[in-house]
């Protein structure tokens, strides 16, 4: 378990630097088509690497609808609404609103999934969220505002909690590498008719450096992550791999002191330690007399 758990948590790291990435990028692309042009060069990687290793499922039509879902509100809607939020949210601020991602995960999986709630997930969710709330608030508890942009980053977290829940019950019949191909396929083509229309204007940036970063964090951040997340997710309980979640705010902190120089301070550190501490109780599991985790 340690070996997928670490899988995982690398992921989230590469996720939570995607909120200081998506900020930088929204400023100089219209969020549409941003979400369109990444999805491109997702699936274009998805697909050589999918040529590569010669690896094609067959699915049924139950798998095909669910894949089409998937692909429409775990791939399209979640990405098009985290960057209609970056434009006037603060990372920060929108890395805590996802972390509450594992309470809404614990319930769908409770209910479809049939995972029990343990008392440890829930206690390390309480810590973990208690130091999002230093992180964000930096100890002055009555200045976090909701800006608008917050709105659209709640439906991505909603539309994230649904992709997990997908993810898992399709990983137990389908490869990881054809669902994440076939899902951002039909994102990508979701997105093409509305990256037109639902922009206005639409803004594309004519710098080579945008568009190195544009195509780097695609690739990396939702094609490699998110096939290490896939390939790992079906060893562990949904509710328990969402709880790394918390982990965002952490790495969105760190990457906006690196990238946009923004100061860290000692209440932020310290809700820092709180996050890490609510991820490690939350999935910290006691070796049994076998030698099984």
């Amino acid at each position: 378990m340690l070996k997928t758990y670490t899988s995982l948590t690398i992921c989230v790291v590469v996720w939570g630097s995607n909120f200081v990435f998506g900020k930088i990028l929204v400023q100089d692309f219209s969020p549409t088509l941003l979400t369109s042009l990444r999805l491109l060069f997702i699936v274009l990687f998805l697909m050589g690497l999918s040529a590569y290793k010669k690896q094609y499922n067959r699915m049924n039509t139950t798998d095909i609808l669910a894949v089409v879902f998937l692909g429409v509100i775990g791939v399209f809607i979640n990405q098009w609404s985290f960057f209609i939020g970056l434009q006037t949210a603060d990372p920060t601020t929108s890395a805590l609103i996802l972390a509450t991602t594992p309470i809404l995960t614990s319930f769908l999986a409770a209910i479809f999934l049939k995972e029990k709630l343990t008392i440890r997930m829930f206690l390390g969710s309480i810590v973990a969220i208690i130091g999002i709330y230093f992180v964000v608030t930096k100890g002055a508890f009555t200045s976090l505002h909701f800006e608008k942009g917050l709105l659209w980053i709640v439906i991505t977290m909603i539309t994230f909690a649904i992709m997990i829940i997908m993810t898992r019950l399709l990983s137990q019949r389908i490869d990881p590498l054809a669902i994440t191909l076939y899902s951002n396929i039909v994102g990508f083509t979701v997105s093409v008719p509305f990256a037109f229309f639902l922009d206005t204007p639409v803004r594309v940036s004519s710098r080579v450096s945008d568009w190195a970063l544009l195509i780097g964090t695609a690739v990396i951040v939702h094609g490699m992550a998110n096939l290490i997340w896939n390939a790992n997710i079906r060893h562990v309980d949904a509710s328990k791999a969402s709880i790394l979640s918390n982990l965002e705010p952490f790495v969105a902190m760190i990457m906006g002191f690196i990238l946009l120089s923004k100061p860290i301070s000692n209440v932020e550190l310290l809700g820092s330690f709180f996050i890490v501490g609510g991820v490690v109780l939350s999935t910290y599991q006691r070796k049994k007399l076998r030698g099984i985790y």
